[in-house]
């Protein structure tokens, strides 16, 4: 059994290329529902809405006890879908989370914050510097987020098996490179997963 993680940039097409790998390998993509059940097993759905407020728009702030208690039931979360298997899961830490794991391939996709600004301009039909903003908030956060939760840089190459540059690559062709990526990392690992 193998899962991959995947932490993408606003703007990187990082979620349809994790749509698309799941789809190639038959693979079930979970996002934001790992928050969600990892609320919900904590007790804390204040927690929830404090992750899912990037920016802090709606003022929750959770106690350092809900806090825990939500990073706790995350990795528990994590934990089990990689012990199933044949799941992507997106952002949420979880190539911090599932480090050092052999049957769990992490990928990072990435992409110039130029490139990142258009393609949220014109997929939303806001302005460049509306969506440049929109992209530096994000990654402020989710910068912030790793930093506060898992003492580390979200940006670190060495949490990663792979990084992917989007500039010039379609979401078909990162799929495929991460699908070549997992043939390979399981094969060195000697873990089963897909052929």
């Amino acid at each position: 059994m193998t899962a991959i993680t995947i932490s993408r940039e606003l703007g990187s097409l990082g979620t349809l290329i994790a749509e698309e790998v799941g789809r190639r390998l038959g693979f079930a993509v979970v996002q934001r529902e790992v928050i969600n059940r990892a609320a919900q097993k904590a007790g804390v759905p204040e927690m929830a809405l404090a992750v899912i407020d990037d920016l802090g728009l709606l003022g929750v702030r959770p106690s350092r006890q809900a806090q825990r208690a939500y990073l706790d039931a995350i990795a528990h979360v994590m934990h089990e879908l990689a012990d199933q298997g044949n799941v992507v899961i997106v952002g949420r830490a979880g190539q911090v989370i599932l480090a050092g794991r052999p049957d769990v391939l992490h990928v990072r996709i990435c992409a110039p914050i130029a490139v990142r600004a258009e393609r949220i301009a014109r997929r939303h039909g806001v302005s460049l510097e509306q969506a440049r903003a929109q992209v530096e908030a994000s990654d402020a956060a989710r910068r912030a987020y790793l930093r506060r939760y898992y003492r580390v840089r979200w940006d670190d190459p060495y949490l990663y098996h792979l990084i992917i540059n989007t500039a010039g690559l379609s979401v078909s062709e990162a799929a495929e490179l991460i699908c070549v990526a997992l043939r390979a990392h399981i094969s060195s690992k000697g873990v089963t997963g897909p052929a």
